[in-house]
Order: structure tokens, then C-alpha cells, then sequence
């Protein structure tokens, strides 16, 4: 069965009907709007079916957004890489497109609330840090924040799916590196050293790696929807689904934690941190924790989540994990590229018949569990956006220019994600710049020294310097963090603007420079990077680098040589060579004689 669907996920004509029965509903519950979230409980990248609301309302299908629904008007906010998807996917006549950063919603609220006014909201979707953001614009306005006992839009949303219950399932110490019962005492550590009682995580991400669990309960990432309560001393708890464990999983996890129903969290609290203080990071726990925190006679101590640092940080067998699966996704990318050369010049490809092809080449290696993500198979003007995803009302054929390919793979060593440019036939002059100064940017972050300290805010503008140069530039971060067998945008560290985290050794990144071209092409190139330590002599302070650990060929056709300096090529003949011996010998007689033509030095 495959791991991605290209139907049609929008249905824009059904907007009118369902707001008009969310409006209808907030007249009954004397509310004059309501904030929509795209998230759950956990605040995922990947929702259960049951949570889409923002999906199901607007029609708008990204990964992030929000609308606000008032009863004489409507907003949808968005960030860069969605502002073309969300006027295909959403009725813009009564939902008007917002864009996130530049007019946030606060801002917005500010403009239109009226005194008096009260809007809704479910404190089970919404950060702490969302509530006090929309609650001051609310209060600017004379208007009032109101939580909700009922989300409103479930009450309208009659075919609702059930929530899932995917089985949880151990993460096998060897392919972790560590016990679960050593995590929890390195995290007890710190926060013993922090002078915090306990921390509170409502991030299944944490609460799997802490506990060496995993699931299925969400699309893409191995979840169990799951929460962790860890006390500075004593047992912690994880709280999930009792249907989701089987006798032996409990028993197992049964030595290292107490295990408890989600509905019980609110009876634990209060059992357990009556005057105890508790971290919470505001920007991921949700309100309705915190509430029933400060119920509990807890007080809170907000702050950022110790799990997230120390899951950042892979281990030796993480490391070795997540080269082991850069090699066999390497070996499945090199068979899906020289299958895209010898089949597309026919002219009968397609932007789907591709992602299914990439997808085979995967699901041939006899261990794929999933894809990462939906696959960006973007041809043309859909290359453009840059988190297009393609479905069967959009698919263009693969024509003359350049064609861009962003997917990755779940094995239970490690999470991959790549993306290649490659030209199909013949490609502009435009084309060819724009796509070495992209090249140009991913080099400069591959070869990169940077000393301890410092964040990936501090190496953004490496991968933008050759496109500012002539005056464009990329509108998302030059990389995010990358889980091992979790999810493939994991924090807290990334190299964008807002990259404050500083780096460390064992953190795995992206490094994936953009250029897009509205209506006519785009341009990214995409390896995964794990930050190491690095010699140089004569350095006075300890100085960190880049390994690259994705291992396939970037076209070198649409290349204009002349723009590259002699230690650019000097990077991309040795990178090629890394990827052909350790390719070559795992792939076929004609994949590797194409391999040697792909990784034949240039300059």
C-alpha cells in the first residue's frame, strides 16, 4: 500500500456551508468569533484525521496556519512557503489570506475587534505563548479571549473520524543508544540542576524518545499520542492510551515509569505538584496543561523543554544510524535518477508517476516505514511553491526545464530528506545562474566553520550571499533539525534567522537553499548535515563543522561553471566521489555506469 495519496485534500466550495454552521454556533454560545488552529493536542507538524479542523473548515491543507472567524468577516494567516497554496485551496471571497509575519494576527485582531467583543478559543490547541499573544491584542481592543469547554467546530462536524490508537511499540536500545531509564536520569539531572520539581510535556516527540517508544497514530512520524510527566526524583509517568499497549510493551516500560490514562493527567497534578514547580515550555505546551497545573497549586516556571536539547543531540548510535540509512536511501535515490534519465525524455512522465517511482525505488529496499513527508514532485511553475504538493488536479507533465524532487524516508535507523533540481532537456541561461547560486549557498554551508557557540542565525546568510548579490533571495530557513526515526523537522535547533539554539556536535540538520520563480520554476537543493567538531591548526577556540550524510548526485547539467570558484568545485568533485564509493558497489551494472557518468568531475 503506498505511504502517499494525490487526491484532491482541498474542498474550497464546502467553506461556505460549514462556517455558516461555526457562525451559527457561536451565536448560540454568545461568542462574536473563534481562532482555528492548525494543530492538536501535541501541536504536530502531522495531525490524526480527527484534528484537521483548520482543514476541514477552509479547505486550506499546509502544515501551519490559522484562521480567525468572526461573524462579518474571516482571515486565513500563512507564512511564505504556503501564500499560492492557500488561494488554491481556500474560498477567498469569505476567507482573505493573510500572510503570518507580516500581518500577524494579533495585528490583525487589533484592527477589527470591537470593545466588547468575545472570541473564542480551545485551550487544548493553543500554546501558552499563542493565548497571552492573542489575549493582550484582545485586550487592546477592549474585547475579551474566551476559552471554550467544546471546541464549536466539532459539534458542526458531523463525520468527524474517531481518533487513532495505533499500537505503541518499543525503539530497540541498539538502534536508541541508551536505556530509557538512563534518559530519565539525565533528564532528572538537569532539572535538579535548574532547581525544577518536574517538567510537563504534552510533545509526543519527547515523551518517544524519552521513553524509547514509537507508534503509528499520525501520517509520516512514528507517534503514539502520548504526554510525559518527569519529577526531579521518583518515577515518571507517560500518559496514553491503554489500548494502544500490549501486556509485554507494558510490562516493559513498567520498570522505568508509571503508566496512566490521558484523561487521569488532571487527578496526577493534583496528587503530585501541589507547591511544586513545574517547567513548561510556553511555546509547546497548550493552556489547557497549564490550567490545570496551577489548579494542581503547581507553580509554573516557563521555559524551553529540557527533552528537546538532549533528543538533538544524537548518540554514537544514532550517528551510525542515520549514515546506515543515508546509504540505503542513497542507493534507492541513485535507482529512482537514472530511471528519471532514461524514462522521462520519452515525454509521458508526470509529476505523480515520478513521486511513485521514487517511492517504489524506497519500498524496494525491503525496510522503508514510511516517507518523511508527502513528496514535492514539482515540475515547471509548480516548483515555484515551495511546499507544492502535487494531487491528480494538478499534475503537469514533465516538460524541458527543470523539474525539483524534496521527499524522504522513514527506517527505523534514522529519517532521511533530500532534494534535487535536474534539468530535463534544455534549460535557460536564467535557469543555469540561478540554480549555481543556490549551489554556491549549499556549499558555503556545507564547507562552514563556526566556533562553539554559536546558532544557526549565525550561518542563515552564508546560503544567501550568492542570490543577494544580485538582489533576490529565499523566503524560508536555510535548514531545520532532523529526529532519528522521529520527526523530519525536529527542534530546537535550525539554521535560519530565528536559530538561537547554538549548535552541537550530533545535531542533524538541513541545508537546503531555495530560489523560486513565480509561474515559472524553482530551484532547491537539499542534503541533510550532521554538525562535528573540527581541527584546524593554529585555532584558539574549539571550532565545529558540517558532515554530510546524504549520499546522491546533484545535477551538475544546469551548472554554470564559470560562477563556481575553485574550491566550490573542489567541494563538488569530492562530495561526488564520497557518493560514487559508496554507491557504486550497491547498485546495478546500468545504474552504476550511469552513477559514473553523474559523478564525473567537473571544472
Amino acid at each position: 500500500m503506498p505511504f502517499q495519496s494525490f487526491d484532491e485534500v482541498s474542498q474550497p466550495s464546502l467553506g461556505p456551508d460549514r462556517v455558516k454552521a461555526l457562525r451559527d454556533k457561536l451565536g448560540e454560545l454568545g461568542l462574536d468569533g473563534f481562532v482555528v488552529p492548525r494543530s492538536d493536542e501535541h501541536q504536530n507538524e502531522y495531525c490524526p484525521p480527527s484534528e484537521e479542523r483548520l482543514s476541514w473548515l477552509t479547505g486550506f491543507a499546509g502544515s501551519a496556519g490559522i484562521a480567525i472567524i468572526l461573524k462579518d468577516q474571516a482571515s486565513i494567516f500563512v507564512d511564505g512557503r504556503y501564500t499560492v497554496q492557500v488561494r488554491e485551496q481556500v474560498d477567498t471571497g469569505l476567507i482573505t489570506p493573510r500572510h503570518l509575519i507580516e500581518e500577524p494576527p494579533e495585528k490583525w485582531l487589533g484592527e477589527v475587534l470591537k470593545p466588547g467583543q468575545k472570541l473564542g478559543y480551545d485551550p487544548h490547541l493553543q500554546s501558552m505563548s499563542e493565548v497571552e499573544r492573542l489575549r493582550t491584542a484582545c485586550e487592546k481592543a477592549g474585547a475579551s479571549l474566551v476559552p471554550v469547554k467544546e471546541n464549536p467546530i466539532d459539534t458542526v462536524w458531523k463525520d468527524r473520524p474517531a481518533p487513532p490508537l495505533a499500537p505503541i511499540v518499543l525503539h530497540d536500545v541498539a538502534l536508541a543508544g541508551e536505556d530509557s531509564g538512563s534518559k530519565i536520569g539525565r533528564l532528572q539531572a538537569k532539572l535538579r540542576e535548574q532547581k525544577v520539581d518536574a517538567v510537563f510535556t504534552n510533545d509526543a516527540h519527547a515523551a518517544a524518545w524519552l521513553f524509547n517508544i514509537r507508534g503509528g497514530d499520525v501520517s509520516h512520524t512514528p507517534l503514539p499520542l502520548s504526554y510525559a510527566l518527569v519529577p526531579a526524583e521518583g518515577q515518571p509517568t507517560l500518559f496514553a492510551d491503554g489500548r494502544k499497549l500490549s501486556n509485554a510493551v507494558r510490562d516493559d516500560l513498567s520498570h522505568h515509569m508509571a503508566i496512566a490514562e490521558p484523561r487521569q493527567i488532571e487527578a496526577v497534578l493534583a496528587e503530585t505538584m501541589k507547591g511544586k514547580t513545574v517547567r513548561l515550555d510556553p511555546n509547546m505546551v497548550v493552556e489547557h496543561f497549564a490550567i490545570l497545573v496551577e489548579r494542581a497549586g503547581g507553580k509554573i516556571q516557563k521555559g524551553g523543554d529540557p527533552v528537546a536539547l538532549l533528543r538533538a543531540v544524537k548518540n554514537e548510535a544514532e550517528r551510525a544510524g542515520t549514515r546506515a540509512a543515508h546509504i540505503r536511501d542513497g542507493v534507492a535515490f541513485v535507482n529512482f535518477l537514472a530511471w528519471f534519465d532514461r524514462t522521462v525524455p520519452g515525454g509521458q512522465e508526470t509529476e505523480i508517476s515520478a513521486a511513485e517511482a521514487l517511492e517504489r525505488c524506497r519500498t524496494e529496499t525491503g525496510v522503508l516505514k514510511d516517507l518523511s513527508f508527502p513528496s514535492i514532485s514539482a515540475a515547471g511553475p509548480n516548483a515555484a511553491i515551495p511546499h507544492y504538493r502535487v494531487s491528480h488536479s494538478s499534475n503537469l507533465a514533465i516538460s524541458p526545464g527543470l523539474y525539483l524532487i524534496d521527499s524522504g524516508a522513514q527506517y527505523v535507523d534514522g529519517t532521511t530528506d533530500i532534494t534535487r533540481t535536474i534539468a530535463v532537456g534544455t534549460v535557460t541561461p536564467l535557469m543555469k545562474d540561478r540554480y549555481t547560486r543556490v549551489l554556491k549557498g549549499h556549499i558555503a554551508i556545507a564547507t562552514a566553520r563556526f566556533p562553539k557557540g554559536a546558532a544557526g542565525s549565525q550561518l542563515d546568510s552564508f546560503a544567501r550571499a550568492a542570490l543577494w548579490e544580485i538582489g533576490t533571495d529565499f523566503d524560508h530557513g536555510t535548514g531545520h533539525g532532523v529526529g532519528s526515526y522521529l520527526s523530519v523537522h525536529e527542534g530546537p535547533q535550525r539554521i535560519s534567522k530565528l536559530g538561537t539554539t547554538p549548535l552541537e556536535p550530533g545535531m542533524i540538520l538541513s541545508n537546503e537553499p531555495g530560489y523560486y520563480r513565480a509561474g515559472e520554476f524553482g530551484i532547491r537543493t537539499e542534503n541533510l548535515v550532521l554538525v562535528e567538531e573540527v581541527e584546524i591548526e593554529g585555532a584558539e577556540r574549539t571550532m565545529y563543522g558540517f558532515e554530510t550524510v546524504t549520499l546522491a548526485p546533484i545535477d551538475t547539467r544546469p551548472i554554470e561553471v564559470s560562477l563556481l570558484t575553485k574550491s566550490e568545485i573542489d567541494w563538488l568533485n569530492a562530495y561526488h566521489a564520497r557518493v560514487y564509493d559508496a554507491i557504486a558497489p550497491l547498485v546495478d551494472d546500468a545504474e552504476r555506469a550511469w552513477l559514473e557518468q553523474a559523478t564525473a568531475r567537473i571544472g
